[in-house]
This record gives structure tokens, sequence and C-alpha cells, in this order.
């Protein structure tokens, strides 16, 4: 299993009980679909290894107490801290309407309702305070950011974003 067909499910953050338990912290709003998982990939030295689960629950709202299959020692539990937590994208809960995952958005073209065409999504920048589309315009960069208020429709099907923004946001970068 390769990085590029999973998404992330989260972080191991600490040991919970001396028989190889840990706690891992879910990066998701809504931890309780990923209460009664059978397998979780663990990335181990930049390999995707798969680990079983013996059993899991919620602890605390956003953590989940998670027993691994032949994990039984602290010893085994330590040499987890700090890794990060996988599952296929299959998995991932299908999103509707204008919702939408950073993956699924990547090729997508966007349209602005004043504008017209602006170019193609090439990613997504999440490390700033406001995400933004990262656009393709014939080489040149364009970015916009991923405020709700901008965004009018997801048109999957066509793989288009039809978004209404700020009039010049666009000129700026043209």
């Amino acid at each position: 299993m390769k990085k590029d067909d999973c998404f992330y499910l989260g972080k191991i953050v600490k040991k919970y009980s001396f028989k190889g338990e840990v706690l891992a912290k879910l990066d998701t709003d809504q931890p309780e679909l990923y209460e009664h998982l059978d397998a979780i990939f663990i990335d181990l030295r930049n390999n995707l290894i798969p680990f079983f689960v013996e059993r899991s629950q919620l602890h605390k709202s956003d953590l989940l107490r998670i027993k691994f299959e032949d994990v039984d020692s602290e010893h085994d539990a330590d040499s987890l801290i700090k890794t990060d937590l996988y599952l296929p994208l299959e998995l991932l809960p299908k999103l509707e309407g204008n919702k939408f995952y950073f993956h699924e958005v990547i090729g997508f073209s966007i349209e602005d309702k004043n504008y017209g065409k602006v170019g193609t999504i090439t990613a997504i920048n999440d490390s700033t305070a406001q995400a933004l589309f990262e656009i393709d315009k014939n080489g040149t960069e364009i970015l916009i950011p991923m405020n709700d208020a901008f965004i009018v429709k997801v048109d999957r099907a066509n793989k288009t974003i039809l978004v209404e923004t700020p009039e010049g946001l666009i000129d700026l970068y043209l």
C-alpha cells in the first residue's frame, strides 16, 4: 500500500497501559467513524505497515485507545509512539454538496462567476491560516482562498468548482 492510496488518520501520541495499548489523536471531526477498525497502516521508516486491531474505543472524545495484535508490552508500544496512522482512501466517508477532501479536487477546473475560466487546481496550500487553492493558468500561479463564501458549487461530475471571488482578486496575479 502506498501513501498516495491512503489518507492520514492521525498520530499515536502515548502509551495507555502496560499491556501495549496506545492512544492515537485522530485528525477528524467524526472520530466515532473509526472506532471499530480491523486494521490500520502505520508509517514506520517511510513504509506503511498494516497492524491488526484487537480492540479499540474512543477515549476522551478525540483520542482513540487502540490495542494492536502482537503489541503486548510497554516496550512494543514505545516503538509506535509518534508514528502516523493511515487508512485506504476508499474508507473515507463520501462527501456531498460543496464539501470536499483536498486530495479529491486536485485537477479540477476553477471557474469564477464574474471572471470566467480561471485554470486548473494543482495543489491545496493549507500551511497558512486560510487554506488556498493553488491554480495554474497557462504557467501563472493564482491563489484563491478556500472560503465557504467564495465557493458557489462543487461539480464532481464535470470536475469543476464554481467560485465567486471579490472583484480584482484574480487580476492581481495576471
